[in-house]
Formats: structure tokens, C-alpha cells, sequence
């Protein structure tokens, strides 16, 4: 069964992982790097804006480029989403593009692509040769989340996605208000739920780092990732990276990474955090930042993505 909970509140400074290297990412044509995903090696990303480009990331130099897939997006299924949900939407992206708005992106291990809509609360599997399809995820998924108060308000719906290597089960992170982890499986007969679709539903506050003025706002999520048979969130708010139970997505223990990020030159003139990509692997975590086109203190206008050195011990351990 879903645990329905609020974390207890952390009392001792969290760990902060050291920064490795930070890139630029040139030539997203709508900017808003909004997920990453590592496929046998290779980076790739989407952005919110970018409707039909998934982007291949060329790392050979410190400023990455991206290289533009364009796909044939076929008809939209109906999730479930509410008609309100999906029109707001929808009229949002007559203002600033993105229809779709495709909040996260994961991997298999056969390298098929997976890229989840928020405005349509629905994922996009793009193989590795042949057409992209929409999976025909049971509607289950959104009704069990809106019963348990998530996926209740506009640009709050679907903001992470993670797959098992072998491409049979997904995780998908609901946003805020209330946030929550949702899973579903593939079995002989298509996508199902389990008992419940969900793994946790969590509500309550985070504080804002003193940089970004101290204030509290609802708790987030805004990207997961799967590695060793954990799930990883990336809690936007907080400027950490968390490590959750695989089967409950309980909390484990947490990593800061608000020291690097909140550097003076790295400061951006915007009310909340911006980090919505994260990839956590043996060394280290990929983190990418959407700057909704603002500019940093020290001038750079494009998408960055961070790379973070594992904290001492592995993932695996305590800090």
C-alpha cells in the first residue's frame, strides 16, 4: 500500500558533494533543459519548449553541443488528466511553446528513449530504430494520484521518469502539491498497476536556501533516477539529491549540492530553484539546470549541466 507522510524534518547540515565540472549546453533551440538520461554512454536531454527535438548531448568539449532527433509525435492518448488540466496547458503553450512540455527523460538498457508530458501526464517511448509511440499506460495512474491529492494544479503534474534496465517497469515523480512517486509494470497483458500505482504521497514545506531569500514553499520534486535498486530524487527546493526505497520510496538519507550551486556567479534572479535533470551513476550524479532563459550572475544565458563527484563511501553508504 501507498505510505501517505510528510519527512521529519532534517536537523544536522546534509553533506555537500563536491563539483566536478560544469558545461554549458549550446544549440537547444528552445533552451529549458528539462531532463537527462545516459544511454550506454551517450547524454541525451529534452527541453519543455521543444515539442518534436530530443537531443543527443556532444560532451567532447567543456561547452557541450546539442544535436537535434526530430520525431513524429503521433496522436496524444487520454491519460485521464482533466479537460481543465490539459486546456490550461495547452493555452500556456500558445505563450511560450512547448505543447507537450516534456519534463523528464530515462533509458533502458537497449537504449529506447523515454520522455514523460506533463501537460498530458503520459510518456513517449522512442525506440532506437522505428516510429516514437505513445505507451498505453492504464488510467489508473492519474486517478489514484488525483485521489491522493497529487497532480491537482497546472505545471505540477509529471516532472521525473526513470526505467528499469530492462524496460518493464516505470517510476514517474508527481511535482508538488502534494509530490509523490507513482510506479507501473508491463506484463503479459500491457502496463499495470500493482495493489496501487503509488509509492509515496508526501506534503509539507521546504526552505529555501538563505540565497534565494529563506522562504518556504511547497516541497518538490523535479527529476528521479534509478540506480543500484534505489531511486534517487532530485528535491529542488531543498538543492539536494536524495536516495528513497526502491519498493516504498521511503527515505534513506540525502546529499546537499546548494554550496556549488548558490556560488555567487552562479546565482540566477528568479524566486525558486531551477535544477530539473539528474542522473546519478557509479561516480557521480549529473545535475542540469532550466534557466527559463535567465541570466546568471556572471553573464551565461544557456542551459548548464553539473557534474558531482560521489560522496565518499558511494551512494550506497550513510553520510
Amino acid at each position: 500500500m501507498p505510505v501517505f507522510a510528510a519527512e521529519p524534518v532534517a536537523h544536522k547540515p546534509l553533506p555537500e558533494l563536491k563539483l566536478l565540472s560544469e558545461h554549458a549546453v549550446d544549440d537547444m533551440v528552445g533552451g529549458n533543459l528539462s531532463g537527462l538520461a545516459s544511454c550506454n554512454g551517450t547524454l541525451w536531454t529534452v527541453s519543455d519548449r521543444d515539442d518534436t527535438l530530443l537531443y543527443r548531448l556532444d560532451t567532447t568539449a567543456t561547452v557541450w553541443k546539442a544535436r537535434a532527433q526530430v520525431l513524429d509525435i503521433p496522436p496524444i492518448p487520454d491519460s485521464g488528466l482533466s479537460a481543465t488540466l490539459r486546456g490550461m496547458a495547452k493555452a500556456s503553450a500558445l505563450i511560450r511553446g512547448g505543447d507537450l512540455d516534456f519534463e523528464g527523460v530515462t533509458c533502458d538498457s537497449a537504449g529506447n528513449r523515454y520522455l514523460v508530458s506533463e501537460a498530458y501526464a503520459t510518456v513517449l517511448k522512442v525506440p532506437v530504430e522505428g516510429p516514437a509511440s505513445w505507451l498505453e499506460l492504464p488510467k489508473k495512474v492519474v486517478e489514484e494520484a488525483q485521489s491522493a491529492g497529487m497532480l491537482q494544479h497546472f505545471n505540477a503534474i509529471f516532472e521525473g521518469i526513470a526505467v528499469s534496465p530492462e524496460g518493464d517497469q516505470l517510476w514517474l515523480a508527481a511535482e508538488r502539491e502534494k509530490r509523490g512517486l507513482l510506479t507501473v509494470k508491463r506484463g503479459k497483458d500491457g502496463w499495470a498497476c500493482g495493489a496501487s500505482c503509488i509509492l509515496r504521497v508526501e506534503s509539507g514545506n521546504d526552505v529555501l536556501p538563505p540565497q534565494l531569500g529563506g522562504k518556504s514553499v511547497a516541497k518538490d520534486f523535479s527529476d528521479v533516477s534509478l540506480y543500484k535498486g534505489k531511486l534517487y530524487t532530485l528535491e529542488r527546493a531543498a538543492y539536494r539529491i536524495c536516495r528513497r526505497a526502491l519498493e516504498t520510496g521511503q527515505l534513506e538519507t540525502c546529499w546537499s549540492f546548494a554550496k556549488e550551486a548558490l556560488q555567487p556567479n552562479r546565482l540566477y534572479d528568479q524566486k525558486y530553484g531551477l535544477t530539473e535533470a539528474l542522473i546519478v551513476d557509479e561516480t557521480g550524479a549529473w545535475v542540469g539546470t532550466d534557466n527559463n532563459f535567465g541570466v546568471r550572475a556572471d553573464g551565461e544565458k544557456r542551459p548548464i549541466v553539473w557534474r558531482f563527484a560521489a560522496p565518499q563511501g558511494g551512494w550506497g553508504g550513510k553520510p
